[in-house]
């Protein structure tokens, strides 16, 4: 190309249209399990959110008139789901313990995200003896099963749902660090780290400035993941007895409550079973989603239309006849 085409050429020309990466929501809308699964988690938060400013105290209101009803539409909105042994609304219940589920399971996840993240960005940056015993520490925490450290500490102390968020927290924080520390440790020896340690950047902005946006992508995607293990976890353990004690309610203590009735009222068990089963599936979905969706490298996959992927799942479009 002469001098006089080049100049031709404007400076400020935009990329083209197609070149352009589509926006989240599309990329979300391509994804029909993923978009399903994100509507019903944003169903469930809103729910839990501002459920029980509807519903007042139904979640408590006795009326063993009304004990053991099947789902019907004759007794209103509040006896679609049927009612218990006491005669309370199982759907009331529902929309309570969605509250209650997510009040641990969310707490749980953004603690553990937070403080594992920040220890193991820090251990694998400055290596060494830091990162030695960040890692020693991890190790002695994961040599214990999650869910036998909470029933061991719940069972010495009262259970509650504090002391839950903070066993459970403290137990997943390895996943974190282990995670954080292998992504810092890969990336403190790129090029544009080392310019920025050679400027005289301290460490602790080059941390949060440069390697945190990176490795954050894979670090929520593994807290969308955890948060369907910390959630059946608490469900486990409210199930166990040594969760969430009555008179609140959670979904894993609804099943425990209504196991001894399943053969004769079955929606008191299988419901709030099933409002767990569907919320960590549709975690489980989104996650997936959202390991291609903010990878780079893998985002092409979702631009696709939906009968060419499983043909054309490995080749970037580029190379696409």
């Amino acid at each position: 190309m002469t001098t006089a085409e080049t100049s031709a050429v404007p400076v400020n020309e935009t990329v083209p249209a197609r070149h352009r990466p589509p926006r989240w929501w599309r990329l979300l809308g391509r994804d029909r399990a993923a978009a399903a699964g994100a509507v019903v988690l944003t169903l469930v938060a809103l729910v839990a959110l501002f459920g029980r400013l509807f519903i007042g105290d139904r979640a408590q209101r006795q009326d063993l008139d009304a004990s053991l009803r099947p789902p019907s539409l004759s007794d209103g909105v509040y006896g679609l789901l049927g009612t218990d042994v006491l005669g309370r609304s199982v759907l009331a219940r529902l929309i309570d313990a969605a509250g209650t589920t997510l009040s641990v399971a969310v707490p749980a996840v953004l603690c553990s995200l937070v403080i594992g993240s920040a220890l193991g960005l820090w251990a694998g940056y400055h290596g060494g003896r830091r990162e030695s015993l960040a890692m020693r520490v991890a190790d002695v925490i994961l040599s214990f099963p999650s869910l036998l450290i909470a029933v061991v500490v719940l069972y010495v102390f009262s259970p509650s749902a504090l002391n839950i968020v903070l066993i459970l927290a403290v137990a997943r924080i390895p996943v974190y660090l282990r995670t954080s520390r292998a992504e810092a440790a890969e990336l403190r020896s790129r090029l544009f780290v080392d310019a920025a340690r050679t400027f005289g950047t301290p460490s602790r902005h080059i941390i949060y400035r440069h390697i945190l946006p990176i490795a954050l992508p894979t670090l929520l995607t593994v807290a969308t993941l955890d948060f369907c293990f910390v959630m059946l976890t608490e469900s486990s353990l409210s199930f166990l007895g040594i969760g969430i004690q009555p008179p609140d309610v959670s979904w894993g203590l609804m099943v425990a409550q209504g196991r001894q009735y399943l053969q004769t009222a079955w929606w008191i068990t299988v419901l709030p079973g099933l409002a767990i089963v569907l919320t960590t599936v549709s975690a489980t979905l989104l996650a997936a989603w959202a390991r291609i969706a903010t990878d780079p490298a893998q985002r092409w996959r979702l631009t696709l239309p939906r009968k060419r992927r499983g043909a054309s799942a490995a080749v970037p479009p580029e190379m696409i006849p």
